[in-house]
């Protein structure tokens, strides 16, 4: 016996409890408690020389999934401040912002929506870029990375 949900959201919290009766011994139940979060987040390093194309994936676990049937955006954060680089709607062309942070930089979409941006600079080092696929309204899957950058 088995309970599936569907569209779940932070509402269907709670504790659910499974009761059925059996002959000859009676009744017998089971009780779960689901915690359904808002939010996940994932935290990487990323390590890459000076003038060299940075690639980023965007969901390290989800590259099988099908990413494209979700809302996504790329954002870039330093000293508390996060700017947005690209989003990306279902079934549509994304969509670049002009980033005062990357100072004019080539910033593109790669495989599996990966955040390409060429070339990295020293003042890259330390800023942290962080993707966000929204999945329902109520669930959003996150992950940054922290950029290091060597010198040659």
């Amino acid at each position: 016996w088995a309970l599936h949900l569907k569209n779940v959201t932070m509402s269907l919290s709670g504790e659910y409890e499974c009761t059925f009766a059996t002959y000859p011994y009676g009744t017998k139940a089971a009780k779960i408690q689901l915690i359904v979060k808002a939010e996940e987040e994932r935290h990487y390093l990323k390590i890459v020389w000076s003038n060299q194309t940075l690639e980023i994936p965007c969901l390290d676990d989800m590259t099988s999934e099908d990413l494209s049937t979700y809302h996504l955006k790329w954002l870039v954060g330093e000293n508390g401040r996060q700017e947005e680089l690209v989003t990306k709607e279902p079934s549509s062309p994304a969509v670049y912002r002009n980033s005062s942070t990357l100072d004019g930089r080539a910033v593109r979409l790669g495989l599996n929506n990966a955040l390409m941006v060429f070339p990295t600079k020293i003042t890259d080092d330390g800023r942290v870029f962080s993707c966000h696929v929204l999945h329902h309204p109520e669930r959003v899957q996150k992950s940054s990375t922290t950029v290091r950058v060597l010198g040659k």
